[in-house]
């Protein structure tokens, strides 16, 4: 589908806020505000207190959480980039615990604060800060931050690289927006809790995360929790992520919904992401960087067992792709590429930045699995969205229970005896009569090289040849597809490597278009 995107691109501000300044956190004490008289503010605590407060928040007239005070919600960000939290005060930071939460202070974009509570021998403390927690541009910052008793969010801490420092490994700041990193990883795509009417032309509704609980690991624990309310004009909802730093970094989501009103376009395990151009996707203007992207390709393992690679793109117009599926066995946002050079760029290390996976646990029925592709002229902008669509509506009195893994891996999870693809390309013949499309596919173990042939179909237009040569820097084989568009302005491609009659590689999917 081409149309023009309703609104602005799209990217998290703590993308670029949490490389420019170095926060750090502290509790000075107990107190705090409570969200609303349903949530747990104090004494003992369990999940099930955020889902009936969850609960109970539907049943009420949504309320837009209040601003925060004009002396934060106008600071520029020059001034607001001067408010460090004060590393030598984080929670736990002095206890034998291996994880340490630091807070981030409201203002300038973050215009609503967050509730932060900690959850301690199954007992609830709001965190409250004194007025010396943040280092800021005068003192009179630090004592409205101090009264307000409320964040823009929480980063957690934990010894990720090596064991005598505690990286910063997960944030939560912004609307429902969270990142995460594993070993050797730097910041790049996104997670969301809960999208709602993507690229719709009435415009898309933003659920935010607006209280946090956050329970004390033991001294030996390898993982932390911790909970969420969220809560938007149409839906509320309780969230639950067992979080596991490491190698690859998890996350065990559940979460329970619960409408205010019927929601027909819902996006489950929703990811955003950045890309610019690359080899299939050259870039308008000049640039010395030969990619720039925070993803290259939306990877899919239906539920049938089908591994599906769609290279992403940055269009001139709108392009929304849907995948139907029945159960799906997961998805995400792949960074596949690992070279610097495939990049060339020293300050943002995109050979670094994550991959993130969504493997849903349990049946999630019908439905699909949806692709955002918004045009955009700068690197800052996230314009890249992919999520699960339920077939069917979310409707008030009805609560919906959901649950994932989302990982942050280097890439999708292996498959056996499947040939990923490593390269794609768009490009004419030597003679210039007809263009060409030029997959590269790794090694498998399913067939030699020289006998694997490539299925292809397109939707419209000419396919004039087919070609599949091994590629000895592979391993694998490099498939040409010759086509002619003729008069059509877009062209989809589906192309399967087989042998034998059986798949041996990811199904290679891209949406060609003239312009």
């Amino acid at each position: 589908m081409n149309a023009d995107y309703p609104g602005p691109g799209r990217r998290s501000f703590l993308s670029g806020i949490s490389s420019l300044f170095a926060f750090s956190g502290a509790v000075a004490g107990i107190g705090g505000r409570a969200l609303a008289q349903d949530t747990p503010d104090s004494g003992p605590f369990s999940h099930a207190d955020v889902i009936a407060a969850a609960r109970a928040l539907s049943a009420r007239t949504y309320a837009p959480p209040p601003s925060v005070p004009a002396a934060l919600g106008n600071l520029s960000y020059d001034s607001y980039r001067q408010i460090r939290f004060r590393k030598n005060r984080a929670i736990w930071g002095k206890t034998p615990s291996k994880f340490s939460i630091e807070l981030f202070a409201p203002g300038f974009l973050y215009k609503q604060g967050v509730d932060v509570s900690i959850v301690e021998n199954g007992t609830v403390f709001p965190a409250r800060i004194d007025a010396d927690a943040f280092d800021a541009p005068s003192p009179d910052i630090g004592a409205v931050l101090a009264e307000l008793g409320k964040f823009a969010g929480f980063r957690l801490h934990y010894p990720l690289n090596r064991p005598d420092y505690q990286d910063e490994f997960v944030v939560f700041q912004g609307a429902s927006y969270f990142r995460a990193v594993s070993r050797n990883q730097n910041y790049g795509l996104s997670a969301r809790g809960l999208a709602i009417d993507v690229a719709e032309p009435t415009g898309e509704e933003f659920p935010g995360f607006r209280r946090f609980w956050i329970e004390r690991p033991s001294a030996r624990a390898q993982s932390i929790v911790v909970h969420a309310l969220l809560d938007s004009p149409r839906v509320a909802g309780a969230y639950r992520f067992g979080i596991y730093p490491g190698s690859s970094t998890a996350m065990d989501v559940q979460m329970t919904l619960f409408p205010r009103a019927p929601l027909t376009h819902v996006g489950l395990g929703p990811l955003t992401s950045m890309f610019m151009f690359g080899p299939v996707d050259a870039p308008d203007s000049d640039d010395y960087r030969p990619a720039v992207h925070d993803s290259l390709g939306l990877a899919i393992e239906t539920g049938a067992g089908e591994r599906i690679w769609r290279p992403l793109s940055n269009p001139r117009s709108l392009q929304i792709s849907g995948f139907v599926d029945q159960n799906p066995r997961g998805f995400g946002l792949i960074q596949r590429e690992r070279r610097f050079g495939h990049f060339q760029d020293l300050e943002a290390s995109y050979q670094t930045r994550p991959s993130a996976w969504v493997s849903p646990q349990g049946n999630w029925g019908r439905g699909q699995v949806v692709l955002v592709e918004i045009p955009s002229a700068s690197e800052t902008n996230d314009n890249i969205v992919a999520y699960w669509r339920p077939q069917s509506a979310l409707t008030p009195g009805t609560p919906f229970s959901a649950s994932y893994r989302l990982s942050w891996p280097d890439d999708a999870p292996p498959a056996a005896d499947t040939a990923r693809v490593i390269r794609s390309a768009f490009g004419r013949t030597f003679d210039g009569k007809h263009r060409q499309a030029v997959i590269d596919y790794g090694a498998t173990d399913a067939a030699p090289p020289g006998r694997i042939r490539a299925d292809v179909g397109i939707s419209s237009g000419t396919l004039v040849e087919t070609v599949t040569h091994p590629n000895p820097e592979t391993g694998g084989i490099r498939v040409f597809v010759t086509f002619d568009p003729g008069k059509a302005d877009l062209v989809e491609f589906r192309v399967q490597p087989r042998h034998l009659g059986q798949p041996v590689g990811e199904t290679w999917l891209y949406r060609w278009t003239a312009t």
